[in-house]
C-alpha cells in the first residue's frame, strides 16, 4: 500500500488546480429565481420540477424518493420530491441560490378537522370500491356459467341456481380496507408560493451543526468550487463519491472520506480502505481541512491524501 502525504497527488492534483476548466462559481451559475428547499424534519427536499432542475444545473445531484403517479408501486425509478444531502442544501443557502422554507404551520383544531374530513372521503371511497367490486365479483361468476344447456328443465333449474349464488355473494362478500385504492391529493401540498413571498417563509438551518458536519460541508465546497459533482458514498463506507462531471454521463473516480486534520488514524482503517478502493477500481481519497481561518472562504486550503492498494510481493 502506498499512501502519499501530499496536498495533491497525481490522481487529487486535478482537485486542487484553480485553473480546471468545470470550475463552479456561484456567479457563473445558470440564472434562475431562488430555489425552494423545503424540510420534514431536518431532510431538506425539492418539489418543484423547476427548481429540481435549476438544482441539477448548478451540480447538485440529489436523490429521488418519490414514487411516480402513473406508476406509484414501482421503485425502478422514482420521482419527486428530491431528497438533498445536508451539505448540498447549506451550500446552496449559503451561495444565495435557494431559499429554505420550513413546513406550513397549522393549529391543532384545523389539524383535527383536516383528519376529519379526511377519514370522511375514506369511509366514501370504501363504499364506493366496495360496490363496485361486488359487481366484479358478480360478472365473473355470470361469465362461468354462461354456458347454459339446452334442455328447458335444466335452463330452469340453472338460473335458479345462479341466483342463489349471486344472493348468497351479495351477502357474504366484504372487501377488506386492506385492498382498498387511496387517492394522494398532492395537488394540496402548498407548495406554491410566489417568489416574492418566499423571503417571508425563510427558515433557519434545522439541523445542529457539529465538528463532523463542518469538515464534511467545508469538503463538499471545496469540491464543488473545482467542478466535481458528488453524491452519497454509505454504500462504499466514505462520506461522498466524486465524479468528473454528470453522475448520468461519468463513474466516480474517487472515494472521498471526510477527516479531520488533528484527528489520528488506525492503520487498519487505513488499509480496510485501499482495500475497499482496491476492490471497487476507485481511489480513497482522505480529505482533511485546514486550520485556517474559516470566514476566509478564499484562503481556506483542504489536504487532499490519496489511498491506493498497490499489492504485496
Amino acid at each position: 500500500m502506498d499512501a502519499h502525504e501530499e496536498t495533491g497527488l497525481e490522481a487529487a492534483k486535478e482537485v486542487s488546480n484553480p485553473s480546471r476548466e468545470t470550475r463552479v462559481d456561484s456567479a457563473s451559475a445558470p440564472r434562475h429565481q431562488k430555489i425552494g428547499v423545503h424540510f420534514c424534519g431536518s431532510t431538506p427536499l425539492i418539489w418543484q420540477a423547476a427548481d429540481v432542475k435549476a438544482a441539477r444545473e448548478t451540480g447538485v445531484v440529489g436523490t429521488l424518493v418519490g414514487s411516480l403517479a402513473r406508476q406509484p408501486r414501482q421503485n425502478n425509478r422514482l420521482g419527486r420530491p428530491l431528497e438533498l444531502l445536508q451539505e448540498e442544501a447549506r451550500l446552496l443557502s449559503e451561495t444565495a441560490q435557494a431559499v429554505l422554507l420550513p413546513a406550513p404551520a397549522s393549529t391543532d383544531a384545523a389539524n383535527v378537522q383536516g383528519v376529519e374530513q379526511y377519514l370522511e372521503r375514506l369511509d366514501r371511497s370504501y363504499e364506493e370500491q366496495k360496490a363496485l367490486a361486488l359487481q366484479e365479483r358478480k360478472a365473473m361468476v355470470l361469465r362461468a356459467l354462461a354456458q347454459k344447456p339446452a334442455d328447458a328443465e335444466e335452463i330452469e333449474s340453472v338460473d335458479q341456481s345462479v341466483q342463489d349464488r349471486l344472493d348468497a355473494i351479495e351477502t357474504s362478500f366484504s372487501l377488506p380496507r386492506t385492498a382498498m385504492a387511496i387517492q394522494l391529493h398532492t395537488a394540496r401540498a402548498g407548495l406554491s408560493h410566489a417568489p416574492e413571498e418566499r423571503h417571508f417563509l425563510a427558515a433557519d438551518w434545522p439541523k445542529p451543526r457539529d465538528e463532523r458536519s463542518e469538515t464534511r460541508f467545508r469538503v463538499f465546497r471545496d469540491l464543488r468550487r473545482q467542478g466535481f459533482y458528488l453524491t452519497s458514498a454509505g454504500k462504499f463506507g466514505g462520506d461522498y463519491l466524486v465524479y468528473p462531471g454528470d453522475p448520468l454521463r461519468f463513474h466516480a473516480h474517487f472515494i472521498a472520506v471526510c477527516v479531520p486534520m488533528d484527528l489520528p488514524t488506525p492503520l487498519c482503517d487505513l488499509l480496510a480502505l485501499s482495500r475497499l478502493g482496491a476492490n471497487v477500481k476507485k481511489t480513497v481519497l482522505l480529505c482533511s481541512p485546514s486550520d485556517g481561518d474559516e470566514g476566509g472562504e478564499e484562503e481556506e486550503e483542504v489536504v487532499y491524501t490519496s489511498l491506493q492498494w498497490s499489492g504485496m510481493v
